[in-house]
């Protein structure tokens, strides 16, 4: 049971590892991403041009979510266009009401991309420890029964079964520690990326609106 118990303890250990690891090459990628993708949107002279620019830079959220609202502005435009009516103010307004949950959508998408699998991280920091005191639990009863059936409580009959608890529960807790560290520190990038996103999606609605506002 405790061979098991450290197999156990292994397999959450490697799978935490190759997570941080690769939340750590995504996170860096999408900084990157981001922060050349936002130098050429300012950069823009039109919204056609910042469309261009953010097609490139597909790990960038900020650019996921320019993509997804130009998107839906050529949707409402190109229904409009085929209309062929004459645009008020209130349509010009629920053009906006569509874009905001366009980008809203967005956001939550790149959301739940950038925090995938940091459940794994907060799952393997809270039950690790308690599978590695599983195993310490039952090196214990393993030790007290060889002292039943052995009739001695010597060093001797008790050390092994001991040895192998105090093991089990150093490994849930070298396995545990990680996972809580690197969840919290991927978890608070996590929340940078959100205030970015959102600080560029109200920038862009803002845009948006003023031009509209301007035309009506």
């Amino acid at each position: 049971m405790v061979k098991l118990v450290m197999t156990t303890l292994l397999v959450f250990s490697v799978v935490s590892w190759a997570i941080i690891i690769m939340k750590q090459v995504m996170f860096a990628r999408a900084r990157r991403a981001s922060d050349e993708f936002l130098e050429r949107f300012w950069e823009s002279r039109t919204l056609n041009e910042a469309y261009d620019a953010a097609r490139e830079y597909t790990l960038s959220p900020e650019a996921a979510v320019f993509v997804s609202g130009f998107n839906e502005l050529k949707k409402i435009s190109a229904a409009r266009s085929e209309q062929g009516r004459a645009e008020t103010l209130e349509m010009h307004l629920a053009v906006m009401d569509n874009l905001k949950r366009a980008v809203r959508k967005a956001q939550l998408i790149e959301s739940d991309r950038l925090g995938r699998s940091l459940a794994f991280l907060a799952t393997t920091g809270s039950a690790t420890p308690f599978i590695g005191l599983f195993g310490t639990v039952w090196g214990i009863m393993t030790s007290f029964q060889d002292i039943g059936v052995r009739g001695s409580a010597s060093l001797a009959v008790v050390a092994p079964g001991i040895s192998e608890a105090l093991i089990a529960t150093a490994a849930g807790l070298a396995v545990a520690i990680p996972a809580v560290i690197f969840f919290n520190f991927y978890s608070n990038r996590q929340a940078d990326f959100e205030s970015d996103v959102e600080n560029f999606s109200t920038d862009f609605l803002n845009l948006i609106e003023r031009d509209i506002l301007s035309r009506g």
